[in-house]
């Protein structure tokens, strides 16, 4: 294939997922069984991140550096199951550049990943030659590996050996200046709470001005209350919050998010920690010493710093160069062809 076929059926499976096909929408909804986390509106919201990616323009200008290639090189991937399709972008890298995939994908995936791949390959049936999903992975040339900081190490010791790009924690951290609007706080609530608060590009850590009014943060996230009628979500607000009252903890609690102030950056499910700054100045020296622990930053306050920022509401919808962890796969992948 060249460089246009493949990219014209990645335009042509966008185009498909746009339209919901019916088997597409009975796969959403045996999904949520297999996975609660996984439930239809989180499902909508993954395929829309990746639909709008999908257009001609998008992928023929981020592919324009690029050579056209067709490498015989077969990439191993250890796709994540946090949220759906998380490793959506990896794949998109490694075929759309010419390379070959053998996927490992989560066992929390709920079929996801196999209904799109059988998509594109009922699209460009040539894709059939270049993808084979696998239980372990073997026989490879590169690797690229998402995991926790504990299967990291296996990773290492595993793979070392081979290119590879391995990923491990990461969490996102928006930084609040007390002007907010409420249209701004409410955005911020996406950040927050799509996907559970579960991906890397969830915000797990708020950085607030000095004496700033925590109700007025409330106030600003007070749509996002039914997210206690999804029982896992509400599970896990129950028994932090059991935790803090228990050990006697300093917390703020709005009925569904509690708020706890902690150096940490990963905070647990139903918990987003903060911590007081007295000038940006601060606000920027906190952010560089965690650069290597954090995913992104929402700010509407203009930062100098080396992770990427977002504005409120747009950390979970990434554009193609937004690479996790800030590294370029195509880069890596064709350092290596």
């Amino acid at each position: 294939m060249t460089k246009q076929q493949r990219i014209n059926a990645f335009v042509k499976l966008g185009e498909q997922l746009q339209n919901q096909p019916g088997d597409l929408i009975q796969i959403m909804q045996v999904a949520q069984h297999k996975n609660p986390w996984y439930t239809i509106n989180n499902v909508e919201s993954a395929l829309q991140a990746i639909i709008s990616n999908l257009t001609f323009d998008k992928l023929n200008q981020w592919l324009l550096p690029y050579p056209d290639v067709n490498s015989a090189k077969y990439v191993g991937l250890i796709l994540a199951g946090n949220i759906p399709l998380v490793g959506f972008h990896d794949i998109l890298c490694v075929l759309v550049s010419g390379f070959k995939a053998k996927i490992k994908v989560s066992s929390d995936d709920a079929g996801l990943t196999h209904y799109i791949l059988n998509k594109l390959q009922q699209i460009e049936p040539e894709f059939s030659q270049a993808v084979e999903i696998v239980d372990k992975l073997k026989d490879f040339d590169l690797v690229i590996a998402t995991g926790s900081n504990n299967t990291s190490r296996y990773f290492d010791y595993y793979f070392g050996t081979k290119p590879h790009i391995i990923r491990r924690n990461r969490n996102s951290i928006a930084v609040i200046s007390g002007q907010e609007t409420s249209a701004q706080l409410r955005a911020l609530g996406h950040d927050i709470f799509d996907y559970f608060g579960l991906g890397c590009r969830s915000v797990s850590k708020l950085l607030i001005p000095k004496d700033y009014s925590i109700a007025q943060f409330f106030e600003g996230i007070a749509d996002f209350k039914t997210i206690t009628e999804h029982f896992k979500y509400n599970n896990n607000y129950d028994y932090n919050k059991s935790i803090y009252l228990i050990n006697g903890d300093k917390h703020f609690d709005n009925g569904f998010l509690l708020l706890k102030q902690d150096p940490r950056t990963a905070s647990p499910l139903a918990v987003v920690y903060y911590e007081e700054y007295e000038n940006i100045s601060a606000v920027e020296n906190t952010l560089q010493a965690q650069h290597e622990n954090i995913q992104c930053i929402v700010s509407e306050i203009p930062l100098n710093v080396q992770s990427p920022v977002f504005h409120f509401g747009e950390s979970q919808c990434p554009a193609l160069d937004d690479y996790a962890d800030g590294v370029n796969t195509l880069d890596f992948l064709f350092a290596n062809q």
